[in-house]
């Protein structure tokens, strides 16, 4: 399973390429969605969280009640249902809250794509199905990069994204 650092990374990253690439005029999507997308990436994994306040055993419940794709669609029916909706905190902040919830399904889309992926499986339709689905790519590395590849995929996106920002925003001028 990808580390946290992985799953919000990962999210800001799409993001912010979307944001570059496609977006014409950046105050119609300002970098708080970024942000918003990126911890939205941590979502499905709240039920480790959970389990900890309320001293359960974590393994038993992890990837079952909030890695499905029930949980992104959830926010997009949020989006769609808050169509309209006005706010003048958001809007002084060029933010609208469908796009909010619409990051946030993202987001939490994202997160469950990295871990069929990378590691593991996730019952993408519990609780109607307990089909599993998973790539499980870190399986396939020898044995011995197991326990050290995924913490190591973690530190280089995390340094290739800081290079990224003190080349494109000259990050250093600020400290």
């Amino acid at each position: 399973m990808p580390h946290a650092v992985t799953h919000v990374l990962i999210v800001i990253i799409l993001l912010e390429l979307f944001r570059h690439y496609f977006v014409k005029n950046k105050k119609t999507f300002p970098l708080h969605y970024v942000l918003i997308g990126g911890i939205a990436g941590l979502i499905p994994d709240l039920d480790v969280a959970i389990s900890y306040f309320f001293n359960l055993n974590y393994i038993q419940i992890h990837r079952i009640f909030l890695h499905n794709l029930f949980v992104p669609l959830i926010f997009v029916l949020l989006a769609f249902l808050s169509y309209g909706f006005k706010s003048k905190k958001l809007a002084h902040r060029h933010l609208k809250l469908r796009n909010i919830f619409l990051v946030i399904a993202f987001g939490c889309f994202v997160h469950l794509a990295l871990d069929i992926v990378v590691a593991g499986t996730i019952m993408p339709f519990f609780p109607f199905s307990n089909l599993s689905v998973g790539l499980d790519l870190v399986k396939y590395t020898p044995i011995t990069w197991q326990d050290s590849l995924i913490p190591s995929i973690d530190a280089l996106i995390l340094v290739l994204w800081l290079i990224s920002l003190e080349l494109r925003h000259k990050i250093s001028s600020f400290i």
